[in-house]
């Protein structure tokens, strides 16, 4: 569970009565999109014929653009989970990325949900002794990739969200 149990304002659009604009939350999307991205071949490593994880991030993508429906992006995050069930290590963790990145569309929130699956991945995919290294290493990649308008946003919820993040944002 990445979610806390009280929503916070900042992740809700100002339509819904939050104060996140649309344009930011498309930054959130294309930001979690990109984490995903970046491990996304410890799953087509293990998986290569599995198109449920790319199409998620595709999907993302043209959400983002305003080229798709959120349901759809929604949906396709559902996709690549289900191909999540039954592996184990970094590919798991790399489509629960892709997941997670879709369905960002629908709740902004899981933007972190895309980020600690993908550090997940990375530490999993690391040789012995190096996933906290490999982990640190993730999370300061992902960190490069913010763009301005949404940097402090997504580093204060890394700090209040950590905890449910498995601690991954310690770097």
């Amino acid at each position: 569970m990445i979610l806390a149990k009280h929503r916070d304002p900042r992740f809700i659009t100002i339509r819904r009565g939050g104060t996140l604009t649309d344009f930011d939350h498309r930054l959130l999307a294309l930001w979690a999109a990109d984490c995903a991205q970046h491990v996304l071949h410890f799953f087509e490593q293990t998986q290569p014929g599995d198109e449920r994880p790319r199409r998620a991030i595709e999907l993302t993508r043209a959400w983002a653009r305003g080229e798709t429906k959120m349901l759809q992006s929604r949906a396709a995050g559902g996709h690549a989970m289900a191909a999540a069930r039954e592996l184990r290590g970094a590919a798991r963790y790399a489509a629960f990325a892709a997941g997670q990145a879709a369905v960002v569309a629908h709740v902004a929130a899981h933007e972190l949900g895309a980020a600690a699956y993908a550090i997940k991945a990375a530490r999993a995919a690391a040789a012995k002794g190096e996933e906290e290294r490999a982990g640190r290493f993730e999370c300061c990649w992902q960190r490069e990739q913010l763009p301005d308008a949404i940097r402090q946003l997504v580093l204060e919820d890394q700090q209040l969200r950590n905890e449910l993040c498995w601690f991954v944002f310690d770097c």
